[in-house]
């Protein structure tokens, strides 16, 4: 299997700043966005890196859906996720897939950004992998657990342990980036480790080894999302509305040519066919109704706006913001309501 950087962290946000600061700065100089009004349309630049329900967009170009839409796209795939962040929280690209946890980060940060769409749910590819020995998220009492500090998985981790009446105090957390996280624990040096796909695949080569807690488990905690920049949802919703289209145009095409999407998609990832199709259940790709649902406010973990609400708590709590970030004009339900049925 060939193994990219692949990321999905919320880790970048001090980068983000950085970033964002030096684009504030020199604002004065820069040329006239192109999505003010008034100004030419050009072709929305559009982001994605490595995770399963962010790859139907490579079939989307590979099979001119975004043409058949009538939508100027130019694809740009990301080795670095944390790139792809940075990218869209400094306006050189215009739309991006990226978790919950990461847009809440980058808006922590001075980033207008409005999700616009849910790809998916994290439905098991998120996994906390233990060593022979350790049979439940319990047993982790006084072990060594390796993951990326402010990723999804770190998120998921400190679920697993409340669920198990533990807490973060409880453990030895050992923080790596993912890769390396995964390479500790399959070498012996760590006793668990949190990660996702493709990594977990690494992680469980280690003899022994099994899941004692997934994203399975915590139905709605990892939403995955095409994020755009607040003056491209304002400014020219239409040709939003034309991507979110598109999306689902992808999804309704992978569904009738399973096979032929498979190969498009393992390619992309650098892994096999077979290995892909592991993925396949642990990544909860959302219907139109399910983006609905989603959409609507509500109290329960199905919710974007209560699960906005608890990540916007776990980043104040572990210190990766100083302040709760606003989640006003973050969710846009307009574009999947608007999506023919």
């Amino acid at each position: 299997m060939v193994m990219h950087a692949w990321k999905r962290p919320i880790t970048a946000l001090g980068c983000v700043l950085a970033v964002i600061s030096v684009v504030a700065l020199s604002a004065c100089s820069a040329s006239a966005p192109t999505d003010t009004p008034g100004a030419q349309a050009t072709k929305i630049k559009l982001g994605f890196s490595a995770w399963p329900g962010w790859f139907p967009w490579q079939v989307a170009q590979e099979q001119g859906l975004f043409a058949k839409n009538n939508v100027d796209v130019e694809v740009q795939y990301f080795d670095s996720y944390t790139d792809s962040l940075n990218a869209l929280a400094t306006g050189a690209i215009d739309a991006n897939s990226q978790t919950l946890n990461d847009t809440l980060s980058s808006v922590s940060g001075g980033a207008k950004e409005t999700v616009v769409l849910a790809n998916d749910n994290s439905t098991g590819n998120d996994k906390i992998i233990a060593r022979e020995g350790i049979a439940s998220v319990a047993d982790l009492r006084g072990k060594k657990v390796a993951v990326e500090q402010g990723t999804v998985d770190h998120y998921l981790l400190l679920l697993a342990l409340s669920a198990a009446n533990l807490t973060k105090d409880d453990i030895e957390l050992v923080p790596l980036t993912t890769d390396a996280a995964a390479a500790a624990f399959v070498a012996g040096q760590v006793d668990a480790v949190g990660a996702f796909a493709p990594f977990t695949t690494t992680a469980l080569q280690r003899p022994g080894s099994r899941a004692v807690a997934t994203s399975a488990e915590f139905p709605g905690a990892i939403p995955d999302h095409l994020v755009v920049t607040e003056s491209l949802a304002a400014n020219r919703p239409d040709d939003v509305q034309k991507l979110v289209n598109t999306w689902f145009d992808t999804i309704s095409w992978i569904r009738d040519n399973k096979e032929a999407a498979y190969a498009i998609m393992a390619k992309r990832a650098g892994v096999s066919v077979d290995d892909y199709r592991t993925y396949d259940a642990g990544t909860t790709i959302f219907t139109r109704q399910q983006n609905v649902d989603a959409f609507t406010p509500g109290t329960t973990p199905a919710h974007l706006n209560y699960q906005a609400g608890q990540i916007a708590d776990f980043l104040v709590t572990t210190g990766l913001v100083d302040e709760r970030p606003a989640l006003d004009g973050l969710l846009n339900d307009q574009f999947v309501k608007a999506v023919p049925e």
